[in-house]
């Protein structure tokens, strides 16, 4: 499994802080075998949700295999069936 390395929020401007720190997580929305895409990583494609376990989402994307999300960072967006 490959993992994906965050920067540290120090890192990030005062208002990727603000809407990281009060964007809603989705990760209770989100169950396995839902169909997803990361915001930031379009060249990901499309991903298949495997599991959920709190705000830690397995996904496998398309053109990136499978990746460990963080939801409280990253909020995943749905794709419709």
């Amino acid at each position: 499994m490959n993992t994906v390395l965050i920067p540290p929020l120090a890192a990030w401007s005062e208002a990727e802080n603000a809407t990281r720190m009060t964007s809603s997580s989705h990760s209770s929305e989100i169950q396995p075998g839902m169909r997803v895409r990361h915001p930031g990583r379009p060249d990901w494609g499309i991903g298949q949700v495997q599991s959920v376990v709190g705000e830690r989402v397995t996904v496998n994307f398309e053109n990136a295999g499978k990746l460990l999300i963080n939801t409280a960072v990253v909020s995943l967006d749905v794709e419709d069936d």
